[in-house]
C-alpha cells in the first residue's frame, strides 16, 4: 500500500501559491523540505508539483531508463533569450545534438584546464584590486566574485577581455539577474499579467544580453586569432554526425547561456569563504596544504591534482550551498502510471513533474552525519568516494548534465587557491548569518567582507 505524499493545506482556487514566495522560491522549498521531508508536493495554478529531497530518491529519479530531464516552467521562458540552446532545448529538438556534438569537445577536463593560467592570472588581478583599495576595505563577496566569473567566462570562451574587474559593473550581469528572476516567477503569475506589467522589461534583460554576445561574436569577427576556443568551435565547427552547422542566431543562443550557466560558480566561492570563516581551522589547514604544495612558487596546473583538501572544501560548499539548486524530472515518455517510487511507497501520474532540490539532497542524514556541519573531510580521498551517486549531482545528470561542469571545478579550485594563499578575510559583520536567494542559482546575499593581502 503506497503512503500519500504530503502536502500544505493551501486554499480555494489559489492552491499552495501562499507557501511558495515568488521572490525567493528556492528557500520556500527549503523550509517545506525542512517540514515534509523526503518528498512533498504543492498546487500552483492548478499544477501539482512534486518535491524531492532525500538521496535515495534524487539516485532513482537520475535512473535515465525512467526519467529525463523536464523542460518547463522557468526554463520554457527563458528561450525567449536564448532559444533552443543546450540548457533550454525539448528533448525532441534535434538542434540539442548538433550543438552538443560541436561544443562538447571544447568543454573536457583536457579542454578545461588549457584554461588555467587565463583564470588563475584574472584571479590575480582581482586580489590586486583588493590590495590596493588600501587596508581593511570591505567588498560584496557576490558582487567581486560576479565580476570574476564573467570577466573569466568571456575571455576563456570568447576571447574578450572585457575589463569589468573594475568600473562600473557589466551590464551583462543585472541582465541576467533580472531575467533569470523573472523567467522564475513568470510561471506564477497569469499570462495577461506578465504581458501588461512585466513583459517590456523581460524583452529589454533579453536584448541587453543578446547584445553583449553579438558584441563579442562582432569582436572575434573583427580581431581575427589563432585561438582554438569555444566561440572558434561554435563559429567554424560541424556536426560529426548531421554535418550541419551553427546560423549566427545559434551562436548567440549560447554565448548567452554560457555566462547564464557559469553564474553558479561566484556563488559557491562567495559561500565557500563564508564557511571558512564560520570554521577558520579549515583556513589553516588550506593554507598549510597551500604553502606546502606551492609555497612561494608560482601557482601552476600541476599543482590542482596535489591539493585533495582545497578540492574537498570547493565540494563541501557545493553540498551545504546548493548553489544550482536543483533540477526538473518526469517520466520517461510511454510510462505508463502510475510511477512507484520509493520501491512502491510512493506513486506519481505518469506525466508528474518533479523538483530535485538540493538543499535537502544534500543533507540527507541517512547519508552525511551531522548534515549542517562544514566537514571538507568528508569529500576527500576514499570518504567521497564512497558516498552514494545521488549525493554528487551538484551539476545536474545523466545526458543533460551541466556540459561546463569541467571547467566550473577547475575555476572554483583555481580561484579558492589563488584567494587563499593571497587574501585574509574577515566578516564585515560579524554577527551576520548565511541568508541565500537566487534564481538559476543560490548566493549568499548582504555578505560583506573586509579584505587584506595575507598576512599584513
Amino acid at each position: 500500500m503506497t503512503t500519500k505524499i504530503p502536502k500544505p493545506p493551501g486554499v480555494p482556487l489559489l492552491g499552495n501559491i501562499t507557501d511558495v514566495d515568488p521572490s525567493n522560491t528556492w528557500v520556500s522549498l527549503q523550509k517545506l523540505w525542512e517540514k515534509y521531508g523526503e518528498i512533498f508536493k504543492i498546487t500552483v495554478l492548478g499544477q501539482d508539483i512534486v518535491f524531492v529531497g532525500s538521496t535515495a530518491l534524487c539516485d532513482e529519479l537520475c535512473d535515465e531508463k525512467r526519467f529525463r530531464k523536464y523542460v518547463g516552467g522557468p526554463i520554457v521562458e527563458i528561450r525567449k533569450a536564448v532559444h533552443a540552446s543546450l540548457f533550454t532545448a525539448f528533448a525532441d529538438e534535434p538542434v540539442w545534438g548538433v550543438h552538443h556534438r560541436i561544443e562538447a569537445p571544447n568543454l573536457t577536463p583536457p579542454a578545461a584546464a588549457e584554461h588555467f593560467h587565463e583564470i588563475r592570472d584574472i584571479a590575480v588581478e582581482l586580489t590586486a584590486k583588493w590590495r590596493d583599495l588600501g587596508s581593511n576595505s570591505t567588498v560584496s563577496a557576490i558582487g567581486e566574485l560576479n565580476r570574476l566569473d564573467l570577466e573569466t567566462t568571456t575571455q576563456c570562451f570568447f576571447g574578450r577581455r572585457l575589463n569589468g574587474l573594475t568600473g562600473r559593473e557589466p551590464p551583462m550581469i543585472a541582465a541576467m539577474d533580472q531575467s533569470t528572476g523573472e523567467a522564475m516567477k513568470r510561471p506564477t503569475r497569469p499570462k495577461l499579467v506578465n504581458w501588461l506589467l512585466h513583459q517590456s522589461r523581460f524583452e529589454r534583460d533579453c536584448k541587453t544580453m543578446r547584445q553583449y554576445a553579438a558584441e563579442c561574436l562582432q569582436y572575434r569577427k573583427d580581431n581575427p586569432t589563432d585561438r582554438k576556443d569555444l566561440l572558434y568551435a561554435m563559429m567554424n565547427g560541424k556536426d560529426p554526425e548531421t554535418g550541419k552547422a551553427m546560423d549566427e542566431a545559434q551562436i548567440i543562443d549560447e554565448m548567452v547561456s554560457v555566462p547564464i550557466g557559469s553564474s553558479t560558480a561566484p556563488c559557491v566561492i562567495a559561500s565557500a569563504i563564508y564557511y571558512l570563516l564560520q570554521n577558520t581551522e579549515c583556513i589553516v589547514k588550506a593554507r598549510e596544504e597551500i604553502d606546502s604544495v606551492i609555497g612561494e612558487n608560482d601557482f601552476t596546473s600541476d599543482h590542482l591534482d596535489k591539493l585533495p583538501y582545497c578540492a574537498g572544501i570547493v565540494r563541501e560548499t557545493l553540498r551545504l550551498s546548493a548553489a544550482a539548486p536543483g533540477f526538473n524530472i518526469e517520466p520517461v515518455p510511454g510510462t505508463q502510471g502510475p510511477v512507484l517510487l520509493a520501491g512502491g511507497k510512493y506513486q506519481v501520474p505518469a506525466k508528474q513533474t518533479m523538483i530535485i532540490v538540493l538543499h535537502g539532497v544534500n543533507r540527507d542524514p541517512a547519508v552525511f552525519e551531522e548534515p549542517e556541519a562544514f566537514k571538507p573531510e568528508r569529500m576527500m580521498g576514499a570518504a567521497f568516494e564512497k558516498l552514494p551517486e545521488g549525493a554528487k549531482k551538484w551539476f545536474g545528470n545523466g545526458k543533460r548534465e551541466c556540459i561546463g561542469r569541467h571547467y566550473a571545478w577547475i575555476w572554483n579550485v583555481i580561484v579558492l587557491v589563488t584567494l587563499l594563499k593571497s587574501v585574509d578575510f574577515e566578516m564585515a559583520d560579524a554577527d551576520y548569518k548565511l541568508k541565500q536567494d537566487g534564481w538559476f542559482n543560490l548566493r549568499p546575499v548582504g555578505f560583506n567582507i573586509k579584505v587584506k593581502p595575507r598576512g599584513s
